[in-house]
């Protein structure tokens, strides 16, 4: 019995915050590894269809690099990054593209066996435009976004779809380009001025001490991010992802978060109770 009164609880201090976010839109980024294991995958996926049926517009952002890097490894080529970013030939950009889609069908698909309304966008079919990324380096097919169409995207929000998107664009020559995942899915959140960016990932959150999984920071203000990363706190990886967050907050997204997405049903415990589970960065 105590067990049930407790979920009543939990679901009592869900109720400001399930009114508060009805009708807001969430933008999530989604990728890496986490995304190849199905327990984690059907975990995330159950608790966007739940944001779906309180009313919350959720569009997910997926990536698709380790899957990417393993095709191409099977067809006996290597993948090659410069500063993070995947060089795209055109060899490359048809893998991206078949592995892209591939990932996208199959997120459509598990949303809807879930009993969800979603619908999948392929970024290059008019929805983000790009022009070539400049680099030291020539990076090949990869594109700088220009320009979301949230028309598109709104026309399914509307109806009350979850939006998944393929991260890639299409140049004003029609040429389809590779784009980078959390750029797409921080310029679709800037664009719609989301209530809330949240990047998925495989670590807890920011650390307090980066060697105690315990020191979880559940709160930041983009000031002390600059900080902690001057301080040596936030560092490798970590830098990246906060980045990400701090650029959404600077184009009027109003709450940024890192989420562990190992942790069953971080999503909902993150979103809807007092205490949360990873870490929110804020602008002041």
């Amino acid at each position: 019995m105590d067990d049930i009164i407790k979920k009543a609880g939990i679901l009592v201090e869900a109720i400001p915050y399930i009114h508060a976010f009805r009708r807001k839109v969430f933008v999530i980024k989604y990728g890496g590894s986490i995304l190849d294991n199905a327990a984690i995958r059907k975990n995330v996926l159950e608790d966007i269809v739940f944001f779906s049926y309180v009313g919350i517009r959720t569009i997910l952002v997926h990536g698709g690099g380790p899957q990417i890097s393993r095709r191409l490894k099977e067809s006996g080529r290597k993948s090659e990054f410069h500063e993070g970013i995947r060089v795209t030939d055109e060899h490359t950009l048809q893998v991206v593209s078949e592995e892209l889609d591939k990932l996208n069908k199959q997120i459509v698909s598990e949303i809807k066996a879930l009993k969800g309304d979603v619908t999948g966008l392929k970024g290059d079919e008019n929805l983000i435009y790009v022009e070539k990324k400049q680099a030291v380096k020539d990076l090949g097919f990869v594109g700088t976004i220009t320009r979301i169409h949230l028309d598109v995207i709104e026309s399914h929000l509307k109806r009350g779809h979850i939006t998944v998107v393929s991260p890639m664009g299409i140049s004003k020559d029609k040429q389809p380009h590779n784009v980078n995942a959390d750029e797409v899915a921080s310029a679709i959140a800037c664009s719609m001025q989301a209530e809330k960016f949240v990047l998925l990932t495989n670590v807890t959150g920011v650390l307090s001490n980066p060697n105690d999984p315990e020191s979880l920071i559940s709160s930041l203000t983009v000031e002390e991010v600059n900080n902690l990363i001057k301080k040596n706190v936030i560092q490798s990886g970590m830098i990246p992802k906060v980045n990400s967050c701090v650029e959404a907050l600077n184009g009027g997204v109003h709450k940024t978060h890192i989420i562990d997405a190992r942790l069953s049903h971080a999503l909902l415990l993150e979103i809807f109770t007092d205490q949360g589970v990873g870490t929110q960065i804020i602008k002041e």
